[in-house]
């Protein structure tokens, strides 16, 4: 194994270099602090970037690296071979993680042929700026390398690209999947041997950004299944898949159907590589997915309008990034844009956000356009103002949920009403307490009125807490998160109930108008709380539509040792 190490002043940027399988080689970049990730969801263990070399009697190098680590892959790129003499660049999706140093790599290599999607090689002549030689690529094309390597090409669209390709290797039986089955996870460790320390991040990674996309999953893995055997995954993220390539693909499938058979979906329709199109997308169809409704995700620029068309039909939602009003890209998007409009139909949710590419649609004469069409508002219009920031993308998280909230309501009340009375009322006199969860990660912060909370062990101290999947707070509660458990006093809570009872509109400061000061970790301390317990985020269990989140206990102090703890008696158990 070969590390090089960036200069000390800056943030710790190392490099892998491994032999992964005959004549295969993983050279990883490793971003250890790095504790955001394109800002829409949060990193505890950093990540890295994955690339590899095949050497046949030709030499194929899959993906390159983010720009950030220019110097250092270059280098280590060359300590493994002359890169005049690669001879492919093989490019398994063109967002910037991956493809940021194609512009370098083919300035080293200028005979080396890009081999890609039919989108891919569109994307990177725009991100190039360069003539470069072409293979484009479709399902169950193969590329022969010579000496045994034959690589055969999967269509993978939208995982989490539209032009996502895998690579497979028959003669190493390595599948190259870039950000499939991969995770945020920054360890010297090559591969998955520690099933339990990395599967909070699988899952993190897999809610993020495959959920939104599961029929995508779906599809890829049915094409996966007519491949030969796969002994590792070379993912574009983490740890290599080796030790349980098995056990991780099973939780991708099973995931993905269960997301996949949900009875209510809404389409998602945002512009690749425009603004922050793609970015504020996933960011509401995470929150629309977290309550169970399912996601299309479709890319307007590459869009079919037929395809349009029937996704549209079969949605009970419409979610529409604004599209560019002039140049290329609102040439290529106004048949489907078009075609969304069609085939609106009234008794559909739409949700319409602001790109905040330079060159926007205007939002306004959209909302008019549905409404005119009799549809109603999902969340209200998401007015991008300036460059996305945290708070942003929760709010696009939260907007996503209500919407999907709304859709879910008429089911929800039908399951109420479906429960036997008896049962329903014996299971409502299991009571508890009263707790406020407070927690704040960067500039969010959240609050939530809790009952369903338990000790659980003593050494650690340690307890837990169950949280609806579609609760604001439950992005806040990731393994590693730090939060404070508030513990209401009996007479002198009805006001803080009150207020974290309210429906907040999304993106609502959830404090304004509570007195609070900030906890040692940083989460909001509520003044008015009989007591108050620093807890971190160990572990997450799923229990259908909640989660059970198991945390120790790191402080705590009492502020009327006299107080009793306040009690929620309930008439039912089929809600809170």
């Amino acid at each position: 194994m070969v590390v090089a190490t960036a200069a000390p002043t800056q943030k710790r940027l190392t490099m892998q270099v491994e032999e992964i399988a005959a004549d295969t080689t993983a050279i990883r970049s490793l971003d250890w602090d790095r504790d955001r990730f394109d800002i829409e969801f949060g990193l505890q263990n950093g990540t890295t970037y994955n690339s590899f070399l095949v050497r046949g009697d030709k030499i194929a190098l899959v993906d390159t690296s983010h720009e950030k680590f220019r110097q250092l892959y270059l280098d280590s790129l060359k300590g493994e071979i002359d890169p005049a003499t690669i001879d492919y660049l093989v490019i398994s999706h063109t967002e910037p993680d991956h493809s940021g140093l194609v512009r370098d790599v083919l300035e080293l290599a200028p005979n080396a042929t890009v081999v890609g999607a039919k989108v891919a090689i569109q994307f990177l002549e725009n991100l190039v700026h360069r003539p470069f030689e072409r293979l484009v690529v479709k399902n169950g094309d193969t590329l022969d390398l010579g000496q045994g390597h034959v690589l055969e090409f999967v269509n993978a669209p939208n995982l989490h690209w539209p032009d996502t390709i895998f690579s497979y290797d028959r003669h190493t039986q390595v599948m190259f999947t870039c950000d499939a089955f991969g995770m945020h996870y920054c360890s010297d460790a090559t591969y998955d041997e520690d099933l339990n320390k990395i599967e909070p991040d699988f899952r993190f990674y897999y809610d993020c950004l495959m959920a939104p996309n599961a029929r995508s999953v779906i599809s890829a893995m049915k094409r996966m299944k007519k491949l030969g055997d796969i002994t590792t995954i070379a993912t574009g993220h983490g740890p290599l898949l080796r030790h349980h390539v098995g056990e991780l693909t099973g939780r991708y499938w099973n995931w993905s159907n269960e997301k996949a058979q949900a009875e209510t979906t809404v389409a998602v329709f945002y512009i690749s590589d425009y603004g922050y199109s793609d970015r504020l997308s996933q960011a509401i169809a995470h929150g629309i997915t977290k309550t169970g409704v399912a996601v299309e995700m479709t890319d307007l620029k590459i869009a079919d309008p037929q395809e349009v068309h029937e996704i549209v039909a079969r949605s009970a939602g419409i979610v529409l990034g604004t599209p560019p009003a002039s140049g290329e890209v609102a040439k290529a998007t106004l048949d489907a844009v078009s075609t969304v409009f069609a085939a609106a139909k009234d008794k559909q949710l739409v949700g319409i956000f602001e790109c905040y590419g330079g060159d926007d649609e205007p939002i306004d004469p959209l909302v008019t356009k549905f409404r005119d069409l009799g549809i109603k508002n999902g969340f209200d219009p998401i007015r991008i103002t300036d460059t996305p920031t945290e708070a942003t993308y929760q709010l696009c998280e939260e907007s996503g949920t209500d919407m999907a909230q709304l859709l879910n309501r008429k089911d929800a009340i039908k399951k109420m009403k479906a429960l036997d009375s008896d049962l329903d009322k014996a299971l409502g006199r299991l009571s508890g307490g009263l707790y406020i969860i407070t927690a704040q990660k960067g500039e969010v912060a959240s609050g939530m009125l809790a009952s369903w909370v338990s000790q659980a062990s003593f050494k650690p101290l340690g307890l837990t807490i169950a949280v609806a999947k579609d609760r604001a707070i439950e992005s806040l509660m990731q393994v590693g998160d730090r939060f404070v458990l508030n513990v209401l006093e009996e007479g002198n809570y009805q006001h803080l109930m009150k207020h974290f009872l309210k429906r907040f509109p999304p993106g609502a400061d959830r404090f304004e108008g509570v007195n609070t000061q900030p906890a040692n970790n940083g989460s909001p301390l509520l003044a008015d709380a009989l007591a108050y317990l620093e807890c971190t985020v160990v572990s997450r269990m799923d229990c259908f539509d909640h989660w059970i989140v198991y945390s120790s206990v790191d402080n705590g102090r009492v502020s009327n040792p006299e107080g009793r703890t306040a009690v929620h008696h309930r008439k039912v158990g089929n809600h809170y």
